[in-house]
């Protein structure tokens, strides 16, 4: 049926105070409707009132039953097996329900097989291997939407990647295996958040879901986006500092190296501090950012310029000293990540100023 103007009618109200409004003869007549008839009423986000009589509505329902995603690979072990994972990723990424994997050749099935399912375990929040035979392994996400919001992502996202940091930050003067390993896994546990959290944008600008996951606008799926990419840096930036002071460490114990003290405590206090107060910064910037807080996001901007001239003389105190270059390369790497760290708070904090400023301003008058 095409669309028709009824034009328009009055609201009258009845002796009990309440607002009535009759509906047009020939469209009650069109679809058969009579006295005890049910109509839905829906308010859109534009405020304006959709009406759907109930015979209609459940026909709709049945019409759009969201059926599982459901997909299938063939690895052939003859080609790349990493290849594959990647397919299987993005259909992760893009919502898929069950994904079979299913491997072509026998020779190597088993090596294959062990392969992706520590892919799946290192890479997949909510997914589980629900079915396995000598050919085939078939992979269920089972994890909802409603069951783990994007806001909660996030924030354990961010805690995760900070937790990393300061751990990474620790063993340039403690050596301890726990805590390298202890970053790698972080690492991991990050990004298996942040292809969750991608999955679940993808979802909701697919079936226009922004309300049903926390968000009050669809522009907001661009900034938590944006902020995914920033948080899934600060951890990839935890775990090069790691890399790179194991290999300086396992110089020290091959005794390919001879240091009296790995670094210098004028150095090390400043340097640590600095990223510290990088690490707040960010943590304050994510909590405007759920507040949707304008003069907080305002005053982190402006906080964040404060720190140019320490960075300035933490520079010119790590070139001044006359270290190793292996140690001066770990602490011009600290220095960058943490001045990086500085940088993703200035831009979420921007990001909630464009989120909120046309609200603010929509209750404020300027005289």
């Amino acid at each position: 049926m095409t669309e028709k103007d009824l034009g328009y009618r009055r609201i009258q109200c009845t002796g009990r105070g309440a607002y009535i409004i009759s509906l047009p003869k020939g469209w009650v007549e069109d679809i058969n409707l009579e006295r005890g008839s049910e109509i839905a009423f829906n308010i859109q986000p534009d405020n304006t009132l959709l009406l759907t009589p109930r015979k209609i509505a459940e026909k709709q329902a049945q019409n759009t039953t969201i059926k599982p995603k459901e997909y299938s690979i063939n690895i052939d072990q003859k080609e790349d097996i990493k290849s594959a994972l990647r397919m299987t990723r993005a259909l992760y990424t893009i919502g898929a329900d069950i994904i079979h994997i299913r491997f072509k050749n026998q020779e190597n099935t088993q090596k294959y097989k062990t392969e992706t399912k520590n892919f799946v375990r290192d890479t997949f929040l909510g997914a589980e291997i629900i079915d396995e035979t000598p050919n085939q392994i078939t992979l269920q996400i089972f994890i909802k939407h409603t069951e783990f919001g994007i806001e909660k992502a996030v924030r354990r996202m961010s805690i995760v990647a900070l937790s990393a940091n300061r751990n990474a930050i620790t063993t340039l003067t403690d050596p301890n295996p726990s805590l390298s390993e202890s970053v790698i896994q972080t690492r991991n546990e990050v990004n298996r958040l942040g292809l969750y959290i991608i999955r679940q944008l993808k979802h909701g600008i697919e079936h226009n879901l922004h309300r049903e996951l926390g968000l009050q606008t669809p522009k907001e799926f661009l900034l938590y986006r944006i902020a995914v990419n920033d948080i899934e840096n600060i951890a990839e930036n935890a775990l090069n500092i790691i890399n790179n002071i194991n290999a300086f460490q396992k110089l020290l114990d091959n005794q390919t190296l001879f240091i009296k003290e790995p670094v210098d405590e004028e150095i090390h206090e400043p340097l640590t501090n600095y990223y510290a107060q990088a690490q707040q910064l960010y943590e304050d910037a994510v909590k405007a950012m759920f507040k949707r807080d304008y003069k907080d996001a305002e005053k982190l901007i402006s906080k964040r310029e404060t720190f140019v001239n320490l960075e300035k003389d933490l520079m010119m105190l790590i070139s001044s000293k006359k270290l190793d270059p292996n140690v001066s390369a770990i602490l011009r790497l600290i220095f960058d990540n943490a001045k990086r760290i500085m940088d993703y708070a200035r831009n979420l904090s921007e990001l909630t100023l464009n989120l909120t400023a046309e609200e603010l301003c929509a209750t404020v008058t300027y005289k």
